[in-house]
Parts: structure tokens; sequence; C-alpha cells
């Protein structure tokens, strides 16, 4: 459960305010954090420990400032340091060895909300089961199922699907998005109606080159993924949980490429899925195949702009420091994405932030953005009609600006 899962985490920062270091390596040693050089930064409260895994001297540099000395763990490669920053908002870090760069990634100052609450009943998490598939002939995935307190298993509980679910279960949800202590404590407050969380990991085998599905799978813009959904991993997951059928009911999330494959997914089948979570969409080239006629992510925003307008409500955030490579510009068209919402008049909101290619932006928000998306749920309801708020018809069009060059 995610109550108990949370007490190394704070016991290791605890650790770490102390100096005890042998306690600190047994809990670094544990995987956590992962010492990937991404993954390096466990948070609790404005305590956030920067730990990483080097045989050189490594220092760490925050928010872009000058990079500081880490504390070596006698008779190991593990370097830490301990420091208070600001909440409510990200911060980047760098680790360095011997002049070079050992992984950057953004942190969320997380809010209140994602941390557990006394008196807030904690939801159950599946094992992991395995599935395979026709849809994607060959491949399989594994999936687990969170329950929150309170769900109605009965009659049917509201769905949401979750891209990437290897990141939301054990350590890696109280490193990142930490939904399972959002959403338990969200629900106590009847922000949010108890549901069934479905989070599935990207599928190995089939046809990807080497094993890995995850861009075919996500990035490719097509009703594929949403057959896989509804033909092969909701009827599997309905043999232990009843869930809701209607679209009111259903949301799907995802990050990076999972955030354009849960666009993608409520596009195709709006008449199952109404509301989008997308944080760090890659809304880019990466299954771009015109010569199969298949095309890019870029086509999403245009498809909003020129097609029918749908009834899906959506949440979306970026950063300015997002990727730019060969496959297009993460920032740019997720403006262009958040545009074609505002001028086709959904219910939308857009956070834009600094952040680079990270989820810290994402879990910092998802107390508000589950809040926002599920907000005036009525079990009693099967449908709503999804309209603009009022505040953002008020506001104009997202206009860019040239920060770090001359106006002309």
């Amino acid at each position: 459960m995610a109550g108990a899962q949370v007490h190394p985490l704070q016991q290791l920062i605890e650790a770490a305010r102390k100096g005890d270091q042998a306690q600190l390596q047994k809990l670094l040693a544990s995987g956590l954090p992962g010492l990937q050089g991404r993954d390096g930064a466990a948070v609790w409260g404005a305590e956030f420990l920067f730990a990483v895994e080097s045989e050189k001297p490594a220092t760490v540099a925050i928010d872009h400032e000058p990079a500081v000395s880490m504390t070596n763990i006698p008779g190991t490669k593990y370097w830490y340091r301990l420091m208070t920053l600001r909440l409510g908002t990200t911060h980047n870090y760098n680790y360095f060895a011997d002049g070079r760069s050992l992984g950057t990634y953004d942190v969320a100052g997380y809010n209140p909300d994602s941390y557990p609450q006394a008196g807030v009943a904690r939801g159950t998490l599946s094992a992991m089961k395995t599935l395979r598939s026709q849809v994607y002939p060959g491949m399989s995935a594994n999936y687990w199922v969170y329950v929150n307190p309170g769900a109605d298993l009965t009659d049917g509980a509201p769905l949401m699907v979750w891209q990437d679910g290897e990141t939301i279960v054990g350590n890696q949800d109280l490193l990142r998005l930490r939904l399972q202590i959002v959403s338990d404590n969200l629900v106590a407050k009847k922000l949010i109606p108890p549901m069934v969380h479905v989070l599935i990991q990207p599928g190995s085998g089939g046809e990807a080159t080497g094993t890995r599905m995850r861009s075919i799978q996500y990035d490719t813009v097509s009703d594929r993924y949403s057959k896989y959904l509804l033909e092969e991993v909701l009827p599997d997951v309905e043999k232990t949980y009843k869930i809701r059928h209607d679209a009111y009911s259903r949301a799907v999330a995802g990050a990076s490429s999972g955030a354009i494959c849960a666009m993608n997914v409520a596009w195709y089948a709006p008449e199952q899925f109404s509301r989008v979570l997308s944080h760090i969409g890659s809304y880019v080239a990466l299954q771009w195949h015109p010569e199969q006629g298949l095309d890019g992510g870029f086509i999403v925003s245009q498809k909003i702009r020129r097609d029918a307008k749908k009834n899906i409500r959506v949440w979306l955030s970026d950063g300015a420091d997002d990727q730019e490579v060969a496959f297009g510009s993460w920032p740019l068209n997720n403006i262009m994405l958040a545009n074609a919402l505002k001028l086709k008049g959904y219910d939308f909101h857009f956070r834009f932030g600094e952040g680079m290619h990270a989820i810290a932006q994402g879990a910092m928000d998802l107390p508000e953005s589950l809040t926002w998306l599920w907000r005036d749920y009525d079990a009693a309801k099967k449908e709503q009609n999804f309209a603009m708020e009022e505040a953002e018809k008020a506001k104009p069009l997202y206009r860019v600006k040239v920060a770090n060059r001359d106006a002309w």
C-alpha cells in the first residue's frame, strides 16, 4: 500500500539530515533513489536529497547555478547532498564528475496533497498481470490495477488508464507522480471520485525493432492503441473489476509519448474516453511514416483545428526547456495544440512552465490537474457537454516570443 511505501523515502531524508551514512548506504542500495543520474533525487517536505553513483568525486548544479560539492559515503560509490529548496515549483539538477555530466533532470517541489495524510485510507495495488496481444501480434505487456478506497465495484467504478504504468508502482511512483498517494488524498476530500486506475506498461516483442513496442504503440497516430485498450486490456481488467462504460466516467493519461497516446485514445474513441491528461506530450514526428500513410504526431493540432469538435476535456502541460531534436519541437507543438484547442472552444487547461522533458511539472501539478479534470463529476450522470471555462474564454490565444535573440 502507498502509505507503507513512503516510509523508506522519509527514512532516507532523515538519515541524510542526521549524517547516518550507514543507514544512507543501506537505503540507497535498496533503490531509493534509482541513481541513474535522472531519478537521483528524493523529496520530503522542503528537503531535497540529491544522490548519484560515481567512481570520481561528484558535484551537483541546482537550477543552473554553479555546481556544489557532494559528500561520499566511505567505501562506496555513492555521493549525496541534502538541500532545502523552494516548494511549489520544479528544480533542475545536473550531476558532474571529472568534468562531464552524469545526468540531468527536473524534480518537483511537491504540494501537500502529494504526501500521506492522517486519517486517509489507502487504496490497493494488484499484482502484476501479463497479457498477450492480438492487436499487436507477438507482443506481451504487463499491467497493474490500483483501486481507491470506496470505489464502487458493484455497479461499476470510474476508470482512469495510465500509460507507462511501471513508473506508477513501487518506488518509481514515490520518486515521480505519487499518483497513489495523490488520488487517495483527493478522494478523501471528495475532489475526485474513487476510481479504478489501470497502469499499463508498454509491450515487448511483436513488430518492434529490438523488443520495445513503446513508440509504435504510443506515437502512432491511429486508432490501433484504442482498439488494444477496448478489445484486449479492459476486457481482461473487467474479469476482476467492474468499471463504468460511459465516456463521462473514463479518463486516459500519460507523459511524453504516453501523452500523445492518451490524446489519440480520446480522439479516436470519444464515445469511450472523454478526459485527457497530457504531460510533456510528444506531438512530433517520432512515428511519421508517409510511405505507410501514417502521419506524425505534429498532425494532432491540425486535426483538432480542422475536424469536427469532439466532446473531450484536456489538461495539457509542457515546459520551455523541453526537447528540440530532429523529430520536432516539443514546446512549440504543445503550444500549437493548446491554440488549436482554444480556437475550437474545447474545455482545456494549458500549463506552460520552464521545465525540461521531465515528469516534475506533471507531478507537482497532479493534485490540481486531477481535480480540474474530474471537477463537477456526478456519479448519477452518464454524460456532460464539456464547455470552455468562462475564465479561459476571456483569455487571448497563446503568443510566442523569442527570448534568446534580438527582436530585430
